[in-house]
């Protein structure tokens, strides 16, 4: 064998030396040592070389290919690796396999059932084509993870509510690429039997659910660890009448230190979690308490200082909790802003130091907590929050630089985030940065962004083509296109927005340089997706690509508004001033119902519409998506009226060959056209 550039593999493993291709148009032959652990590890193995239409089990013979799971200790491990030359070493007993596949057999050892899960989910990616045509690269692997703890944080109270099915796809998605740790984030969404009204009717998860999602995701080796908000962020539970008064202020968000009541309801909750959760560690959140010493505490706000009132509540909630017997995490607010007081915190406590947007600076907030000797986890995001699609180049570099950072700080785990601040965001969506804090957290050091904008469509989707990859990369310039004329990038309120309107008018004149740009790239990233799904049929995570072309749609469709809002105007100042022979095409070409340009915005609306509610079906509980057909309904609406006032303006000038004001229609003035 012989090392060549990096195999196209998700994380990348620490040491690879490629061989060559070996065809497994037989099938596979899996067998394993161990007990139930790798029992598990080998039917998951079989179950993904299923869905590629390669037959695989246990039984040998018939020109099929050798897999075979071991563990370290073994006569059969020890016999192989030296028939290998390779070593096992002590970094890699916790997680770490060996992976030697060659021309006859395949062999993974680990001294750990999760060692053996994740040296088979390498070989899954060693695999391209399906069926017959099916071939796996041989390569010799030694690997194991830079950081102990690489896990998820999921928004579960924002919005949409995944079905218990599509957690435990989401659990097998995160299992594949090396994850350990799931996050479901709660402010209102777990169902207390205690404090029954707070979650939303079949909007949240049950007791049932979280038992059944536990021992699910505990055969993937994934801890799920419960964030329930116990300070700041429970406008949902303050705003009803009979919490009202543990709230800072009026209905707020912020529960008031030093109420009793605050914390017998925080007692109460994490009493049901321990009874739930089996994970030692359980997050409380309490970030961003902006309300406090504002109504309740103010006074001892004034007296003590808000650091210290902040930090006395928070080692009351530990002090409340420790009989559960478990490690609590927070946030690690207090570091940026009072990081003096760092070390009056409970030094058992995990500090998550959350930043999802800078590309360095990470110290302020680790070095007081590695200062103070407490443990650090890392905490950037996928960039998904208020956007119509996730900018994955912001993303990737706050991901890439911040466990880089964190690796180097000591930090021992990454958690990265997604946040569903406008209640619409698509989880399958997220994948692209989903997958590259995988791979940074497993990997040391700085992860390498190109490497794995080339490796991502082929992994995840079983691209060959290069399209998926490329189509990422035209969403990522379409978001650039906007951040080019200083509006941010593709955020939701431009989708919303009326270009009519005041605030509108001002937006428009800030994006319109950017507009050709923004829905080339768009409608290119949607042309490369249909062109990659027709020419391979076995594409995989199809409903990811529908997310995709979703937000693909969207951001066109940003676009194409304030494009068309921008002739319609033009084209009715043409018409009325003064009226001349073509005025009529002028007004047709506004609000014919065939191809009238008020018409097109109106059935963009409605086909957001209908794609969104597709693609939200796929992982989401229909509660709360009434909020959101309520937005493209209304939007709808809007143009329909226009289209009513437009045709009665040309019923006018077909009577009397005279039109209302643009004033009159609510049509602004033209832009200049340069």
């Amino acid at each position: 064998m012989a090392q060549t550039a990096p195999l196209p593999l998700i994380p990348l493993p620490r040491e690879v030396v490629r061989g060559a291709r070996v065809p497994i148009a037989n099938g596979v032959a899996i067998t394993h040592a161990e007990g139930a652990d790798d029992a598990f590890a080998a039917s998951d193995l079989a179950e993904g070389m299923s869905a590629r239409r390669i037959r695989a089990d246990s039984a040998p013979g018939g020109g099929r290919y050798r897999v075979e799971l071991l563990r370290v200790g073994t006569a059969r491990a020890a016999q192989v690796m030296r028939d290998h030359k390779v070593t096992f070493d002590s970094a890699m007993t916790a997680e770490g396999y060996l992976l030697l596949a060659d021309s006859s057999a395949t062999h993974i050892i680990g001294a750990s059932a999760s060692g053996v899960f994740y040296g088979a989910q390498t070989l899954k990616q060693l695999i391209t084509g399906t069926a017959r045509n099916a071939t796996l690269q041989a390569a010799r692997i030694r690997d194991w993870p830079a950081m102990k703890y690489r896990g998820f944080h999921d928004d579960l109270s924002r919005g949409p509510i995944p079905t218990l099915a599509y957690q435990k796809a989401q659990i097998r998605r995160f299992a594949a690429f090396k994850l350990n740790v799931y996050s479901p984030y709660y402010e209102h969404s777990l169902a207390y039997s205690a404090n029954p009204l707070i979650a939303p009717p079949r909007g949240a998860m049950t007791r049932e659910d979280v038992r059944e999602l536990i021992a699910y995701a505990a055969k993937f080796h994934i801890d799920v660890i419960p964030e329930q908000e116990a300070f700041g962020h429970l406008h949902h539970v303050l705003k009803y009448e009979l919490y009202s008064a543990l709230a800072e202020t009026p209905h707020g968000h912020v529960l008031a230190p030093g109420n009793p009541g605050s914390m017998e309801l925080i007692k109460s909750w994490f009493a049901e979690i321990d009874s739930l959760f089996t994970s030692r560690f359980v997050h409380i959140g309490a970030d961003e308490t902006v309300e406090l010493g504002r109504g309740q505490t103010r006074d001892r706000v004034k007296a003590e200082g808000l650091g210290k009132v902040y930090l006395q509540f928070v080692r009351d909630i530990d002090a409340a909790l420790k009989p559960n017997g478990k490690r609590l995490m927070i946030w690690a607010d207090i570091a940026k802003e009072s990081p003096q007081l760092v070390t009056i915190l409970p030094k058992n406590m995990v500090a998550i130091c959350w930043d999802y947007w800078s590309f360095n600076g990470f110290d302020r907030c680790l070095k007081p907590f590695k200062d103070a000797g407490m443990e650090t986890w890392v905490a950037p995001g996928v960039n998904n929050w208020s956007r119509v699609y996730p900018y994955n180049a912001v993303a990737l570099r706050n991901i890439q630089t911040f466990v880089r950072d964190g690796q180097a700080m000591g930090a021992t785990g990454v958690l990265n985030t997604n946040w569903d601040d406008d209640g619409d965001a698509l989880f399958e969506q997220l994948w692209y940065g989903v997958l590259f804090g995988a791979a940074a957290g497993w990997q040391a050091g700085e992860s390498n962004i190109e490497q794995f904008e080339r490796s991502y469509g082929r992994v995840f989707h079983g691209d060959t083509t290069g399209k998926i990859d490329d189509a990422q990369r035209k969403l990522s310039a379409a978001h650039a296109a906007l951040v080019q004329t200083n509006q941010s990038d593709g955020r939701n309120e431009l989708y919303w927005l009326d270009p009519w309107s005041a605030e509108g008018q001002v937006v428009s004149a800030k994006v319109r340089p950017g507009l050709r740009q923004l829905r080339i790239q768009a409608e290119s990233a949607l042309v490369l997706i249909a062109q990659a799904r027709a020419m391979q049929p076995d594409l995989r995570e199809v409903a990811a690509l529908e997310a995709m072309e979703v937000g693909a749609r969207r951001l066109d469709f940003i676009g194409m508004k304030f494009q068309f809002a921008d002739e319609i105007a033009q084209m009715y100042a043409r018409a009325s001033t003064p009226i001349n022979a073509q005025t009529i095409e002028d007004l047709n070409d506004i609000a014919s119902p065939l191809n009238g340009r008020i018409n097109d915005l109106k059935e963009g609306y409605v086909l957001g519409r209908e794609v969104y509610e597709h693609a939200w079906g796929n992982e989401n509980r229909p509660t709360y998506l009434g909020n959101l057909a309520n937005r493209y309904d209304n939007a709808a609406q809007l143009w329909i009226q226009r289209s009513d006032q437009m045709r009665a303006a040309i019923a006018q000038f077909r009577r009397n060959k005279t039109l209302p004001s643009m004033e009159q229609l609510g049509i602004p003035r033209p832009a200049p056209v340069p």
